[in-house]
């Protein structure tokens, strides 16, 4: 048993002492050095996360100097020769690196495009990230493969890493950004919001800003993916849409294309040269290419922005009250990479979107507001229109007539002041004269964002009108117009009465009318009798 016991304890102590070595081994190894000859490098910016180093060289340097150049590789060597490096040797490679890889020239793109498409290994590096690479002569780009929405392949880094060096480098891209608005036609204000008449044209513009820095782009074009909601017309898009590009960012639209000689100044109209396709509720505009038309030097240096316009209506479909609106999305389509080969990107989906509304006019008794049918109607909009019974509005003079319920309902309407005119009174009410202002009003149209736009409806009127309520779910705005009776026997504005018996004053007035009747006999026999005399 003491036996037993004093193996189990040597045991023991034997697992305790490999633990504790295997614990100083894990220490030595965290604990380790850099690689001899290793050098670190960071990569900063926010248009890609992942990046690829191609090592070109091995070097010793000293002084900001390369010596002892070797090619790291032979697929390197083949790869800058394919570029148009000399490569005799690797030190006259070097230097001719050193005179001609300027930022963003011609030849730092051909050779790292060589290298992408070479056997050369790369190393993976993260974006914000210190990275250990060994001494030499390196390329850093972004990894294409990984990129993702609102990012974009970068410029070509060449850098040169001595033993030892902590290096920071934030390579050059250009990502492009696009925002969706639409017009209010009330102030021709261009905004994430506003409101219309369905079937009225609504306009909508669509803007891309590419950021100057698009330096080694052989070619570049953007395209529009918009997509319309359910509630929109798609109609009339392919005949109004017009394509304008600019040199240079920050410019805005600033009015409606009915003001052609003032909106359009400093664009350029390339609508001929777009593409243009429609296909149900969605359309795509392809801008041309934007090196060849700007000219290389003037879209790298100072950017571009492209605009679109075009006329999309609220159609029967539409939602009508603040609750969902009829959005309207578009996204933008734009090259990769400098160094790639013809893939696009996307940026987020921007928006704007329309709304419309509807009141309801009750006329109605003054007495206990009983609903009144038959009373005849002339409503005007802010347009000058007329509504028509089936709820449309028309530029010639037109009625409506109230239902059984005493209704008339002015359906997906633009705000702003309508007039309201009694043309016939219901049997027995009098009409009232002129006409009356029913005015509709929103706020919290002008937002940032489609997300922050809650419109709120008003609604407001001129006796004998009356704004009633806003349904806070519908947006439905009831209205009412007040008729009040007539006193027996009195016309009406603009009717007839009937006199009745029994009633003392239209006896009196019968009484009146039998002797001037009378009269008038009297007067009639005498002049007859005076001209037989004459006759004599």
């Amino acid at each position: 048993m003491t036996r037993r016991a004093s193996l189990l304890g040597s045991v023991i102590r034997a697992i305790a002492s490999a633990i504790v070595a295997l614990g100083c081994m894990a220490a030595l190894v965290a604990a380790a050095p850099a690689p001899a000859g290793a050098a670190e490098v960071t990569v900063t910016g926010d248009n890609a996360t992942h990046y690829l180093a191609y090592k070109v060289f091995s070097c010793d340097v000293s002084g900001g100097k390369a010596t002892n150049v070797a090619w790291d590789s032979d697929a390197a060597r083949k790869a800058a020769g394919q570029a148009g490096v000399p490569t005799q040797t690797a030190q006259d490679a070097a230097e001719w690196m050193g005179q001609n890889l300027s930022d963003g020239s011609a030849a730092a793109y051909a050779l790292a495009r060589a290298l992408m498409a070479s056997d050369a290994g790369a190393t993976h590096v993260t974006a914000g990230e210190p990275a250990t690479l060994s001494a030499g002569y390196w390329l850093i780009v972004a990894d294409e493969s990984r990129l993702g929405e609102s990012q974009s392949g970068t410029a070509p880094v060449f850098v040169l890493l001595g033993k030892g060096a902590s290096k920071t480098i934030a390579p050059k891209s250009a990502v492009p950004t696009v925002t969706k608005h639409v017009q209010e036609n009330s102030t021709s204000a261009w905004q994430k919001a506003a409101d219309a008449t369905v079937g009225d044209d609504v306009w909508w513009r669509l803007e891309a800003t590419v950021p100057a820095g698009t330096q080694g782009y052989a070619a570049y074009d953007v395209e529009f993916v918009d997509r319309m909601s359910a509630g929109l017309a798609a109609g009339k898009v392919a005949s109004t849409a017009r394509v304008y590009v600019k040199v240079g960012t920050g410019s805005a639209w600033a009015a409606s294309t009915e003001a052609a000689d003032t909106t359009t100044k400093g664009w350029t109209d390339v609508t001929s040269s777009c593409s243009i396709e429609v296909s149900g509720q969605g359309f795509t505009v392809k801008s041309p290419d934007l090196v060849s038309l700007l000219g290389a030097e003037a879209f790298a240096s100072k950017g571009a922005q492209v605009c679109v316009i075009y006329n999309a209506p609220l159609n029967q479909r539409c939602n009508h009250g603040a609750a969902k609106g009829n959005p309207n999305e578009v996204c933008l389509r734009y090259p990769a990479s400098p160094l790639g080969h013809g893939s696009y990107l996307s940026t987020p989906k921007d928006d704007a979107t329309a709304y419309t509304w509807d009141v309801r006019l009750t006329k109605r008794s003054s007495s206990g507001d009983e609903p009144l049918s038959g009373a005849v109607l002339s409503v005007t909009d802010p347009q000058g229109r007329h509504l028509v019974q089936d709820g449309g509005w028309s530029n010639d003079a037109s009625t409506v007539t109230t239902d059984g319920n005493g209704r008339v309902t002015l359906s997906g309407v633009d705000s702003g002041t309508y007039r309201v005119t009694e043309v016939r009174a219901p049997k027995g009410y009098k009409r009232f004269e002129g006409s009356r202002k029913l005015v509709l009003k929103v706020a919290g149209l002008d937002v940032a964002q489609v997300a922050s736009a809650h419109p709120t409806l008003t609604i407001s009127a001129e006796s004998p009108l009356r704004a009633d309520s806003v349904d806070g779910s519908t947006s439905l705005a009831h209205a009412s117009l007040i008729n009040t009776p007539t006193s027996p026997g009195v016309t009406p504005p603009g009717g007839t009465a009937i006199a009745k018996t029994g009633d003392p004053n239209n006896l009196a007035i019968a009484v009146a009318a039998t002797l001037v009747g009378c009269g008038l006999v009297v007067m009639g026999l005498k002049v007859r009798k005076k001209r037989q005399e004459g006759h004599r």
